[in-house]
This record gives structure tokens, sequence and C-alpha cells, in this order.
């Protein structure tokens, strides 16, 4: 029997230490390939490089460095490289969180997204420290999932969206299935001069705030517990169709 095949992303970079422990984790559920940027690309959201071309680095097997960004690498695998379809898809884990509106630019669900648009159950996982001291309970919590997934599937058109706090996983206090938060952004924009007189910008400010509201996956984490959101492929606000019928008619 052909054991289950897991692909593997991130946003932190083929080298980051997130990645290897998830690899690590799963590699008792199945065969791991792992198709990863060869750098940060943390942000990146959903973005595709259609405008230069992607170079691809076997740097041991079953591990590939790709230049370019999550999304990218799901593309690759998927549609071109990897020879048959996989099993389950699983991105992370990321050094930092990523909760309610953070979903919108981060390449860690980006990676999960993609893998859903293309059919296959997939996952993403963050450990919300930017420093993870406890990356062996994020891989727990990882094979907990896929486990989970691969007895039983995921509707067609819905990924989850896993965050865990910075705890031993002894600690950690149940799995809460959440709801997106809110966040507070508090970007500021930094205006410098390079040694040559011109003028660049650096995008920067406060650590972002966030609402703490029942049953959101901001609540969860302030509880100690594992957050699992499930997030879905259609974004239609189907309540405001009603009122957008009012709209005159064109000419």
């Amino acid at each position: 029997m052909t054991r289950p095949l897991i692909l593997l992303t991130n946003d932190d970079g083929i080298h980051a230490p997130g990645l290897r422990m998830l690899a690590e984790a799963l590699a008792p559920l199945g065969e791991i390939v792992v198709y990863a940027p060869d750098r940060e690309r943390s942000a990146v959201g959903h973005g595709v490089s259609l405008h230069q071309p992607l170079r691809v680095f076997e740097i041991k097997p079953g591990w590939h460095m790709v230049d370019g960004t999550p999304t990218d690498c799901l593309i690759l695998a998927v549609r071109g490289l990897l020879g048959r379809r996989p099993d389950l898809v699983v991105s992370g884990v990321n050094a930092g969180a990523n909760l309610g509106d953070d979903v919108t630019y981060s390449g860690t669900v980006a990676g999960a997204f993609e893998g859903m648009l293309l059919g296959l159950p997939s996952f993403a996982i963050s450990n919300i420290n930017h420093k993870p001291r406890h990356l062996e309970a994020a891989g727990r919590v990882a094979h907990h999932v896929a486990s989970y997934i691969l007895a039983h599937g995921l509707p067609e058109n819905v990924l989850l969206n896993v965050n865990l706090p910075d705890e031993p996983f002894e600690a950690l206090a149940g799995i809460a299935f959440t709801r997106m938060g809110r966040r507070n952004y508090q970007d500021a924009i930094i205006k410098r001069h390079d040694p040559r007189g011109g003028v660049y910008y650096w995008i920067g400010g406060a650590k972002p705030e966030h609402y703490v509201t029942d049953g959101s996956d901001f609540e969860a984490i302030e509880k100690k517990q594992v957050s699992i959101t499930p997030l879905r492929r259609d974004l239609t606000a189907y309540e405001t169709t009603e009122q957008l019928r009012n709209m005159p008619p064109l000419g």
C-alpha cells in the first residue's frame, strides 16, 4: 500500500527550524516532500511570481528550495514536479502568529490556501512567538491535526488555520475551534535618505493590537489553547447582496 504523500511548505524559508520540526513530526504518517522558499517570505500573502523565472534546487532527498513565494512552491510541486497528487498539504511551522486579519497577509496561510485551491486537504500551523521555544509542541499538534485529516478528510473548499501559544505541550489547555478575530494594525511610514540622497520608505510601527472577543482565535490563545479556525474559499458577503439590489441601474 502506498504511503500518503505529505507536501510541506512555509514562508520562513527552507532552513527554518519550524519546517524541520514539521517534517520530523509528520514523517511517521507518510512520505514527506518539501518545496519551500530559499529565504524568508513573510507577509507576501498569496503572491505568484508571474514576471520572473523560477529555479528549483534539491538540497537533499525530498527537499526542494525554490526562489519564489509559498504559492509558487505549491503550484510548481502540484501542477508539474511531484508526479502524483499529495494527500495532504501542510504549511509551517511559522515563527509568529497568524491570527485574525493576519491571514490576509500571511505567506504561511497562503501556502495552505493554494493547496485548498488545488483541491487538496490543507492546513497552516503557527507558533505565536517570533522566536519559538517550544517547537516540539507545534510538531505534536501538527501530527494530531494531520492524522485526523488523513483519516477523515476536510470539506471541499475549506482549509484550517492552526495557531498555538509558545508553551510546552503539557501546558496546552486543549483545542478550541474558533473564528477569526480582529487586529488593530499600527503601521507607520518611516522616511529616510540613502547615501546618495535618494528617499526610501520603511513600513514599521508598534506591535499590532487585537480585540479579544468570545469564540475568537485571540481568546483561545489567551487561554493557552490551540486555536483551529476553518477558513473557506468563498469570500462573498452574501448579507450585502440584498442591500446592493437598491443600486440604481446603469444609464
